[in-house]
């Protein structure tokens, strides 16, 4: 009996620290990130090279660089990663530094708002957003739940990130 109840306090220890959502990362640091709309990639980069890649998914309407708030489109250019959040409405999320200078006067030229809140977030919400659609959001890069653990635990803020076509 004493067996059983060690063996079953064993499991239930090692299935709730499977379950957290926050990883540790005790690998080489990332120094840049690499973001290529077009072929719906995550690349984060080390001082010697690649360390990881991911697949993404982009905002509802991926083609050309953001310009107006609610146009779902992903910015393009050169970032930083600024800010995190642990309670995301998508698991977990890492900031972009969009809006720019450049973002906000083009769009101030034109009367509109550049929009903001730009984060590489996790996957749909069931029942809340498209589950069989690749570029769903709003304008905000996506990946897989799993994948945002791993992304969330590698970069820190500060890193730069460079947004392709």
């Amino acid at each position: 009996m004493k067996r059983r109840i060690f063996l079953l306090g064993t499991i239930t220890a090692f299935l709730s620290g499977c379950a957290s959502r926050f990883r540790d990362y005790d690998g080489p640091q990332v120094t840049r990130l690499r973001m290529y709309k077009n072929e719906r990639l995550l690349i984060l980069d080390g001082v010697e090279g690649e360390l990881r890649r991911f697949p993404i998914g982009l905002g509802f309407a991926p083609v050309g660089h953001k310009q107006f708030e609610g146009d779902g489109r992903t910015p393009e250019g050169a970032y930083i990663i600024d800010r995190r959040n642990p309670n995301s409405e998508f698991h977990l999320s890492i900031g972009i530094s969009y809006p720019n200078e450049a973002d906000i006067a083009f769009a101030e030229s034109h009367g509109r708002s550049p929009g903001g809140d730009i984060f590489i977030h996790g996957g749909p919400r069931r029942g809340i957003d498209p589950m069989n659609v690749r570029d769903w959001t709003a304008g905000c890069p996506s990946v897989t739940d799993r994948q945002i653990e791993h992304v969330y635990a590698m970069v820190q803020d500060g890193t730069p990130i460079d947004i392709y076509p």
